[in-house]
């Protein structure tokens, strides 16, 4: 008999400003330390992949992205749960907000590229985000036998004040 995967399909935007890239710090109850990615998240229903994208822009900073190009494609594993990660470029005007409603999101700013690598902790987010920079449109796939990270997610805000 095979083994069952979970197969969670995940979208994010690249915006850049120059030499800078929006980054969002998402603050988990493991790892203390907040990780630092680019928006995005789960796709939900039957939206595009780039319709993710845009509204988890939205969610996480404010702003109203558009998508454009996919700029790539990254894939990983984390035990039994099956990441595929599309990442479009996006555009936007403005300039981001911390979210009232997502109690995760602690930071969200325009980074230097040249502190990426060193804000980024997790390889599955970093390594295909540096390379595209580096080196745009020369690699668009990435894959990871193991995600090697595991988050956990502390409950919602709302879900601890509904309980006391």
């Amino acid at each position: 008999m095979s083994e069952r995967i979970e197969r969670i399909h995940l979208a994010t935007g690249l915006l850049r400003r120059g030499d800078r890239v929006l980054l969002v710090a998402s603050q988990y109850e493991f790892p203390r330390e907040p990780l630092w990615g680019l928006p995005g998240g789960h796709q939900q229903g039957r939206e595009s992949l780039a319709r993710c994208a845009e509204r988890e822009c939205f969610e996480e900073t404010g702003l109203r992205a558009r998508s454009g190009e996919l700029l790539y494609l990254s894939e990983s594993f984390d035990g039994n749960t099956h990441y595929l990660n599309s990442t479009f470029a996006v555009e936007a005007e403005g300039e981001p907000q911390i979210p009232e409603h997502d109690d995760r999101v602690v930071a969200v700013e325009f980074v230097p590229i040249s502190e990426i690598a060193t804000r980024m902790a997790v390889a599955v987010v970093r390594d295909p985000l540096l390379a595209t920079l580096e080196r745009p449109g020369e690699r668009r796939y990435f894959f990871f036998d193991s995600a090697d990270v595991s988050v956990r997610f502390a409950r919602s805000r709302q879900s601890r004040d509904s309980k006391t």
